[in-house]
């Protein structure tokens, strides 16, 4: 891929990828949002240093996100620009059990590319509605794994322009969080999984679609959600607080806590990104009143809201 497009905009060069006023509720999984001030979709990383250094001159905030899925966005919409990388995509075997992909790949894929191959490691990522920049940004999991054990390096585009390679060391992974989440400057372009060959497709294909079905079965597609809206703060799971609490089907505006899995909030009747947000407080209101815990939000909450969410 070339650089992408320069056009002169005012007394300054604007990467012709950029948009202006760009709704956000279409390109999130919740389906609510309003509008990027700035908004681009790069298909290299020629581009993508292109739209952040356009960002950087101008002094603008940078969000980024890929499928949208682990996000609320306020209905105020967001300044500064957002890149969103769904379009960064690309993967290659590397041989011996090593996947390369680019940052805008949807982990899903990756899961079902290795099960082909016969490669374990990555069966629990065939449900997670995100991609590799995001699943390793916050070290996303399932099925009692998760990316830290299985990725051998991450590039990023630092706040210098400069892309680097680091070591599953250097970015401090915790549970369904890494170093990355906080380096906001610091962009994930692509990652090295290491996996295990040498087993039997046939035998890694099962397990991957077997997790899938307990997955479909235990947790609500049918509806807009961001998938899990809470981190499980051991030794019991979110959702099953959330249940004994008696909130399951509880609703507020066009927002509901899911009665299939406690731990989904869905978008059931045009929810607006206030309703949800109000809904997720509520809960974390009545979980602490009666289990005398904070749940910690798994879902990222970006742009304005009139009460901030419950923290520890």
């Amino acid at each position: 891929m070339t650089v992408a497009a320069l056009t002169h905009t005012s007394d300054r060069l604007q990467p012709e990828s950029v948009r202006a006023n760009v709704p956000l509720a279409s390109h999130t999984t919740f389906k609510v949002g309003g509008q990027a001030e700035w908004y681009c979709e790069p298909q290299s990383n020629e581009a993508l240093k292109s739209c952040w250094t356009w960002a950087a001159e101008r002094d603008l905030r940078v969000t980024l996100m890929g499928l949208g899925s682990n996000m609320l966005i306020s209905d105020r919409g967001l300044p500064g620009l957002v890149i969103n990388l769904r379009r960064l995509r690309g993967h290659e075997l590397l041989g011996d059990g090593r996947l390369w992909a680019a940052a805008g790949e949807p982990i899903v894929k990756l899961a079902h590319v290795a099960a082909r191959q016969g490669w374990r490691g990555m069966e629990w990522a065939v449900g997670i509605p995100g991609t590799v920049g995001g699943a390793v940004t916050m070290n996303a999991g399932a099925h009692g794994a998760s990316t830290a054990e299985i990725l051998e390096s991450v590039t990023v585009l630092d706040d210098c322009q400069q892309l680097r390679q680091l070591s599953p060391a250097e970015l401090g992974f915790a549970y369904r969080t890494s170093v990355l989440q906080t380096r906001r400057r610091w962009l994930v372009t692509g990652a090295i999984f290491q996996l295990e060959s040498g087993g039997e497709p046939e035998q890694v294909k099962a397990q991957t679609q077997a997790n899938w079905a307990h997955r479909s079965s235990t947790q609500p597609y049918n509806m807009p959600s961001c998938g899990s809206v809470f981190r499980n703060p051991q030794p019991r799971a979110a959702g099953w607080l959330i249940e004994q609490t008696g909130l399951k089907g509880h609703c507020l505006g066009g927002a509901q806590v899911a009665e299939r899995h406690a731990n989904f909030i869905l978008n059931r009747d045009r929810a607006t990104a206030t309703d949800i947000h109000s809904l997720i407080r509520f809960v974390q209101e009545r979980v602490r009143d009666r289990w005398s815990l904070i749940l910690h939000p798994e879902v990222r909450v970006l742009g304005e809201f009139d009460r901030p969410l419950l923290s520890a």
